[in-house]
């Protein structure tokens, strides 16, 4: 991310009317452009920021959040909505959102370096296809079409050409964000994403030099310009410094922190990292965002990867979430006003001819519903799209009203993107592979085996191995198709069939069947099988694996054979090793495992009659028992009535004495 330039219109100052642009007449309400072009020219005095600020953005991102999150909304269009209600063009309690915006871009940088952590270098060159061949493809495509559609507009066709990248260019911060709400960062769609991200975040350098170029002929004259060499060269310095520092010198420096430093030492030290790394980045031209990641990918293999992705998480969180918040308070509603026929008119065309760009690349290798899912994700203009328009804007490109106009259909393109979202996953169609489809997968029919096992995961995978070593016939369903296919490379025979449906169970063979071995993940799943197989084969044996305690009371209730807690015994074998680590003898650990055992049965008996609730004194917990003591101490004390009790009045002090 580049630092803002002092030179960006802004878009929630307001007032004398200027003249038209596009040849739409003026309405009464006219925001103010500044009429100056030259970097440095339109400065403001910053409006300073206070506590009670503070305390109005962090109460509007709480309560954005909570509530859009709580209607399915996200908390991205939360954030975006709070931020216009608190901004300039809502009730003003921040009448300077770039303020905010300076800082709270630092959240993206975080971000960034995050994502990077989780992308070890090897998986980022398994994807080198996708961000040079697939990013340059789709950024080329939605930039001709836009191009097209802004000179239409009547934009000169050097100033289109800015308006179309600068829209080609996605939010790297809002796409990225709904990815990892809907946790499809790691799917292969989601890569596929993440590719051209990172391809349009490399773009920015070359599409900002083609503005120089511009500006050169069409524009004013860049008097503090570097040379377009001067400018490749910076950004490869920039990249080998960043690349260096990260394979050389960043793991000895957590070293010496980690022995010397304490813990808020460490905090600093990764918060250096991520900002030395986008400082750099943005020294030698490129996005911050980019030097963050790349520092990211190069420490994804440190043994402190976990440390730095721990101390940055929380800075991340809160700094991304103001950003959303600031870019809402950047919108003008004034500018939508007086100009509401282009911005509208410019947000419908831009928007539905970049996601029908996005769409017809997707399809040309993927399926409908990947293309439908990035069109959406990706139909809006990104952050990129304010640093363009700015340049374009204080290079004498475009005037002020039409980088006001483009930045506003910005504005409002990335604020529909969880819409977009939302109603491209109500249209996409179910694309899992169908069992008929995959190969290698055939549906049980006529099985006629000793036992029947339904559901194939890691629990019978294991639960199979002494059944086969002892050639028991075995029958194997499963509705993974993934799954099926795998098992097949390692000598499983697995069929496609749903162990819940009386006609399938009747296919696999469960009423010739002498045991079935119910082991699917989940426990409702778990039940109705063993309702259906009860009802209609009620001889056959049934051996399930249970969920938890309270799965297990049901399927004992329900009658079945033998049921196992899917992690009871193995917790045991570890707390057995546990002891005996600790010093205890083999014996010694033997014994309380086999009394933490009979335990848990006379617990589990007592809970089969009186609730979940019930036994509960014959478990153990970690809290002191309070001894029990009288209201109102007796003035005499108590005395045996007999030798047995005086005997035990004389233990019980001694066991006290002792403390045992």
């Amino acid at each position: 991310m580049h630092q803002a330039d002092p030179s960006r219109a802004k878009l929630w100052r307001f007032g004398e009317p200027c003249s038209t642009v596009f040849g739409v007449a003026q309405s009464r309400i006219t925001p103010h452009y500044p009429a100056s072009r030259h970097r440095g020219a339109g400065m403001h005095e910053t409006t300073s920021m206070g506590l009670g600020h503070a305390v109005a953005l962090l109460a509007a991102m709480v309560v954005a959040a909570t509530l859009f999150r709580r209607f399915g909304l996200g908390a991205v269009l939360g954030y975006l909505a709070a931020g216009l209600l608190i901004g300039p063009s809502g009730i003003g309690v921040v009448d300077d959102p770039e303020a905010v915006l300076h800082v709270a871009e630092f959240g993206v940088v975080m971000f960034l370096f995050i994502i990077g952590l989780e992308m070890r270098p090897a998986r980022l060159w398994s994807l080198r296809k996708e961000i040079f061949g697939l990013g340059a493809v789709q950024v080329l495509a939605c930039a001709i079409v836009l191009t097209g559609i802004a000179m239409a507009a009547g934009l000169a066709w050097h100033a289109a050409v800015i308006a179309g990248f600068g829209f080609a260019l996605s939010s790297t911060a809002i796409v990225m964000q709904l990815l990892e709400e809907r946790n499809e960062n790691a799917e292969p769609a989601g890569q596929r994403v993440v590719s051209v991200l990172l391809f349009e975040d490399l773009a920015i350098v070359p599409l900002l030099a083609l503005v120089a170029v511009l500006a050169g002929t069409y524009g004013a004259a860049v008097e503090t310009g570097n040379p377009i060499w001067m400018t490749i060269g910076l950004a490869v310095a920039a990249v080998a410094l960043v690349y260096a520092a990260g394979r050389w010198v960043v793991n000895p420096f957590f070293r010496l922190l980690a022995r010397y430093g304490g813990r808020e030492v460490m905090t600093m030290g990764a918060l250096f990292v991520v900002l030395g790394a986008a400082y750099a980045m943005n020294l030698g031209g490129l996005s911050m965002a980019m030097g963050a990641f790349l520092a990211g990918v190069l420490l994804s293999e440190s043994t402190f990867r976990h440390q730095l992705e721990a101390d940055v998480e929380p800075f991340r969180g809160l700094l991304l979430g103001l950003f959303f918040l600031s870019v809402g308070m950047s919108l003008d509603l004034r500018v939508v006003v007086a100009d509401w026929a282009w911005v509208l008119g410019g947000l419908a065309a831009f928007m539905t001819a970049k996601m029908a760009a996005v769409y017809a690349v997707a399809r040309l290798r993927q399926k409908h519903g990947e293309g439908l899912l990035r069109a959406a994700l990706m139909g809006e203009g990104g952050e990129f799209a304010f640093v363009l328009y700015s340049t374009a804007f204080a290079l004498g490109l475009f005037d002020a009203r039409t980088a006001a106009i483009l930045s506003a259909i910005v504005i409002l393109s990335m604020a529909l993107t969880p819409l977009r979202v939302m109603l491209a996953d109500r249209l996409r169609p179910d694309e899992s592979l169908s069992a008929d489809e995959a190969d290698g997968v055939d549906h049980a029919r006529d099985l006629r085996e000793r036992v029947l096992i339904i559901g194939f995961g890691r629990f019978a995978q294991v639960v199979s191995q002494p059944l086969l070593a002892r050639d028991v016939d075995v029958s194997i369903i499963d509705t993974d198709i993934e799954m099926i296919q795998a098992a097949g490379n390692f000598g499983f025979k697995v069929y496609y069939g749903d162990g819940s449906r009386l006609d399938v169970l009747r296919a696999s063979g469960a009423e010739k069947a002498e045991t079935i071995l119910v082991c699917v993940d989940k426990p409702e799943v778990a039940d109705q099988i063993v309702s259906v197989v009860k009802e209609a084969f009620p001889l056959t044996k049934l051996f399930v694996r249970a969920y938890d305690r309270g799965h297990s009371l049901r399927l004992v209730q329900a009658g079945v054979e033998y049921q196992l807690r899917e992690t009871f015994e193995s917790a045991l074998v570890f707390g057995y090793q546990v002891l005996i680590d600790l010093g205890f003898t083999g014996e010694q650990a033997r014994e309380t495992i086999d009394d933490v055992r009979r335990r848990d049965e006379e617990r589990f008996t007592l809970q089969l009659s009186g609730g979940l609730q019930a036994g509960r004194a014959l478990m153990r917990g970690n809290l002191s028992s309070p001894q029990p003591a009288p209201y109102i101490k007796p003035r005499r004390e108590g005395q045996a009535l007999n030798e047995e009790a005086a005997e035990a009045l004389e233990d019980d002090e001694e066991r006290q004495k002792t403390g045992a």
